[in-house]
């Protein structure tokens, strides 16, 4: 039963959305052939109506924050307005009813992966410099983690960061970067001990992107976008106060921001791609395009729509320990796990029932819009750890199963 509190928080968050922004229309209604089919996972915006939609965000973010919405369930001392995650779900939920801006290239990594990360392991000065400009939308977050030759495998990060000093001397390229052309601030991982064991000689650091030595260059997708991006780290000279956690403690602050991350990709279940997934819509595509009456490719909707379902109630699940104040566990790698996978069947579903349609704009509704969707799948089973680094989490930590083997050649390539 809801709450006197939840009732008073939810008539509060409505008084100030009907203040500053319009109701959305409804997106469970659909009428095949009307409004926009677009499919897009990644954004292939021009530069300058990139930087106006990051503005938007930015610009949006910042109401939150002053109406007592921008970060929930923060401390108090830092800007936050320390209530529970129920109050932030709730919100969530009553926002999602109104046509606010996307603020993604604030939320998904900067306020729902850097942010707890520095919370839970910054240095005092840190906290006050970062985590009110964060949420108050001035400060962008990226994360630094990815390397060319170590890829999902944060263990084996080869960027050195040597003590000299106060301060600590970076060098090292990190790769796949999202939103590192829009940030104030990265989280890096680094190796200070190669003589450790390769999960201890690492040591995180908060990285101001505008120090002297940071260089960010995009990479195009062949969505035709560049949301990710190289970041190359050349005698980057870093503060000891932007250390997060213990030197050669890295790794726990890793695991901090990789178990938000995992709930943050593995949630996801708002925008264009997910409505498309819906059984309504799929079904329409197949009426629209005559093959529905194939057997065949109904029993494959079928299945994909099952697995959909059941990472929702995973989902829902997870929110429900949330709630009872647990931590993310490794349900939400297997979330994560089937995110990837079920949009990418989706795609692979779609372009069975489309056919050539979907390589040649024939400017029919609702057809070669699924092109962009199918062209971002290969990133969706990379990005938040690739399946590979997935499934040897849950084989290791959850079922118990020996470590994989590691060959003598990648043993000489590790540090």
């Amino acid at each position: 039963m809801e709450s006197d509190d939840m009732r008073d928080f939810a008539a509060e968050a409505r008084r100030f959305l009907d203040a500053h922004v319009a109701k959305a229309p409804d997106r469970t209604a659909l009428t095949w052939g009307e409004g926009d089919d677009s499919m897009a996972y990644f954004s292939s915006l021009p530069l300058e109506e990139e930087r106006e939609f990051v503005q938007r965000a930015r610009e949006w973010q910042r109401i939150r924050h002053e109406n007592g919405f921008g970060w929930i369930t923060g401390p108090v001392e830092y800007g936050g307005r320390g209530l529970t995650p129920v109050h932030d779900l709730l919100y969530d939920a009553i926002e999602s009813e109104y046509d606010v801006a996307d603020t993604g290239v604030l939320s998904v990594i900067g306020l729902g992966m850097i942010g707890p990360t520095i919370l839970a392991h910054a240095q005092p000065r840190i906290k006050d410099r970062w985590l009110p400009a964060m949420y108050r939308g001035d400060a962008i977050a990226c994360q630094l983690f990815s390397e060319p030759g170590a890829g999902s495998d944060l263990a084996s990060v080869a960027t050195r960061a040597v003590r000299e000093g106060e301060d600590w001397v970076l060098n090292g390229q990190k790769v796949w970067t999202s939103v590192a052309q829009h940030s104030q601030i990265g989280l890096a991982l680094t190796r200070t001990n190669p003589e450790a064991p390769k999960h201890r000689g690492i040591t995180a650091f908060l990285v101001p992107m505008d120090a002297p030595g940071v260089e960010v260059r995009p990479l195009r997708q062949m969505t035709g976008g560049a949301d990710f991006n190289e970041v190359f780290l050349t005698d980057v000279r870093i503060p000891d106060d932007h250390r997060l956690g213990e030197v050669d403690g890295g790794w726990t602050v890793a695991l901090t921001t990789l178990m938000n991350e995992r709930a943050t990709v593995g949630s996801e279940g708002v925008g264009p791609v997910a409505a498309a997934l819906s059984p309504d819509h799929l079904s329409a595509l197949m009426r629209a395009t005559w093959t529905w009456d194939d057997r065949a490719l109904r029993a494959r909707l079928a299945e994909l729509l099952v697995d959909v379902l059941a990472t929702e109630h995973l989902n829902a699940r997870a929110l429900r320990r949330l709630r009872a104040g647990v931590a993310p566990g490794p349900e939400m790698s297997v979330s994560k796990l089937m995110y990837g996978q079920n949009l990418t069947r989706a795609a692979h579903f779609v372009s069975d029932v489309l056919g050539p349609r979907i390589i040649a704009d024939t400017g029919q509704w609702g057809t070669y819009a699924w092109t962009e969707l199918l062209l971002a799948t290969p990133a969706l089973r990379i990005l938040g750890g690739t399946e590979e680094i997935m499934k040897n989490i849950l084989a290791e930590r959850v079922l118990g199963l020996p470590k994989e083997p590691v060959t003598a050649a990648a043993k000489e390539v590790r540090p």
